[in-house]
């Protein structure tokens, strides 16, 4: 007989654990309460321009390919992207300017050349970077850190030989700045603690296993845009015969005797054998799961930061700028004291813009470019929000004007705004958080929820606030440590 499964929420670890839920033989209902999948990783249409609304960097794009092949498709008929020449264009107020290219080599000689940084130096840092992904990516990755198994397998014997080595006992500021003559490199490499809404002068070294995805692996883009990662996966679960239920908001999950046996959905009780909940797990213990015990040490665990994201159609086409841009604060310790320890935002944010029109023309029309304009911002905490977009919108126009010498005001003739609130109310992120709780200190890969419930059996979590973490390459593992808990 077959069983069935439940997912809530459609993001795309939803759709990655619906897809794997259906290949295992289970019949797959997803309840979303959105009129749309994707969760975060959604678009927006303005006036002819399109914008990727929620997650913008695509790496380990083997982990999207895994689920075609499973389902017996070929990916590249269903999902295609390329791989970037240069993952991204860095500048400063001073009119220093490098880019990150995808070759090793000419990245390197590139920060010799522009910041008198031995090109060695770089080499090493992607070498150790590697290392690190080696010996963590098998334990903390691809495993649950929650069974016993994992951390009595080879791979974890051979890691607690060599922790003094993979950064656990130091920041990644500190790392990088003994790893990194010139200040700006340490800043850059410092940058990839927001990958992860994390502080880099506060968060473990061990982070600095980032850079070998970007680096050593590669950034990439999908042809379609960011969105047809979500696309793709929503079309392979319905041809999969995976059913989808919008504008369903689960009320609660339904347990008894210690199981989970269902949801209550659009007022009635739905049935299942098994339950995966996608949802935010702060936001879901507070609502779905309120009557069930709370896992109160995890819920008060510190968040990470937001996004203020304004997406702006520019009528003007800037050939200095590529898919991936950051224009750097002068003082980015200031910067994130401000977003953690204020809960505030610094007066010279560091500012992303990301244009999908560099790579995919009719995002904008003709002579134009969509910019998606980010900078990171705690999580809402009550702050006045209204206040402080406006003052960083200020400071935004202000950077944007003085290191591309324009005046992008006048150029902007579309706009919409995503900020903390709103992440959280079309996304249930708890106080609007990208990635759930910080992970601001050395045991918070142990603070994570699990993959299971270790209170109610037959229910599990996938997605960006449980193991092993957010981004869309480790919300796609969440769903695949997940389906191989069940039998």
């Amino acid at each position: 007989m077959s069983k069935n499964a439940i997912v809530i929420g459609s993001g795309i670890a939803g759709l990655a654990a619906a897809i794997r839920l259906i290949n295992k033989g289970f019949e797959v209902s997803v309840f979303e309460a959105n009129p749309y999948p994707g969760g975060k990783l959604s678009e927006i249409t303005l006036k002819g321009y399109r914008f990727d609304a929620g997650p913008s960097l695509f790496t380990l794009p083997e982990q999207m390919e895994e689920l075609f092949l499973l389902s017996g498709k070929n990916p590249k008929k269903h999902f295609d992207y390329i791989k970037l020449p240069v993952a991204c264009h860095y500048f400063w107020e001073d009119g220093k300017h490098i880019k990150t290219w995808a070759d090793i080599n000419k990245f390197a000689d590139e920060v010799e050349t522009k910041l008198g940084e031995p090109a060695e130096n770089i080499r090493k840092a992607l070498k150790k970077s590697s290392y690190i992904y080696d010996h963590l990516a098998p334990l903390f990755m691809h495993r649950s850190l929650h069974k016993f198994g994992t951390w009595t397998n080879k791979e974890a014997l051979k890691s607690y030989l060599k922790m003094g080595k993979l950064g656990i006992f130091s920041t990644m500021h500190h790392t990088n700045s003994k790893n990194f003559e010139h200040p700006k490199l340490v800043q850059l490499f410092n940058r990839y603690a927001t990958y992860n809404g994390s502080n880099p002068y506060e968060t473990p070294a061990t982070l600095n296993i980032i850079p070998h995805l970007e680096f050593n692996i590669g950034a990439f883009f999908p042809k379609k845009g960011m969105h047809d990662i979500t696309l793709s996966l929503f079309h392979l679960a319905k041809e999969l015969g995976v059913k989808f239920n919008f504008n369903s908001n689960v009320e609660e999950i339904l347990v008894e005797k210690g199981k989970a046996i269902g949801v209550f959905v659009n007022g009635q009780k739905v049935y299942a054998d098994l339950i995966v909940n996608n949802m935010d797990m702060v936001n879901a213990y507070k609502t779905i799961l309120r009557k069930q015990k709370q896992p109160t040490k995890l819920l008060d665990q510190p968040k990470s930061s937001s996004a203020l994201i304004f997406y702006w159609g520019v009528k003007k086409v800037f050939p200095e700028l590529d898919l991936h841009n950051i224009l750097f604060s002068d003082n980015y310790k200031a910067e994130f004291d401000h977003i953690f320890h204020h809960k505030s935002i610094y007066n010279d944010p560091t500012v992303y813009i990301n244009i999908t029109s560099v790579y995919k023309p009719d995002d904008a029309p003709e002579g134009c470019m969509n910019w998606f304009t980010m900078i990171n911002v705690p999580n809402n905490q009550g702050q006045d929000w209204d206040k402080l977009i406006l003052e960083a919108r200020k400071s935004i126009i202000q950077k944007v004007n003085r290191i591309l010498k324009t005046d992008i005001e006048s150029l902007i003739e579309v706009e919409e705004i995503l900020e903390p609130r709103t992440i959280e109310s079309k996304t249930s992120s708890a106080n609007g958080a990208l990635y759930g709780n910080s992970s601001n200190n050395r045991y918070a890969a142990f603070l994570r929820h699990a993959n299971y419930s270790s209170n109610i059996k037959n229910l599990f979590f996938c997605g960006g606030s449980v193991h092993p973490g957010g981004g869309i390459p480790l919300c796609l593992l969440s769903a695949k440590i997940m389906s191989e808990m069940i039998d």
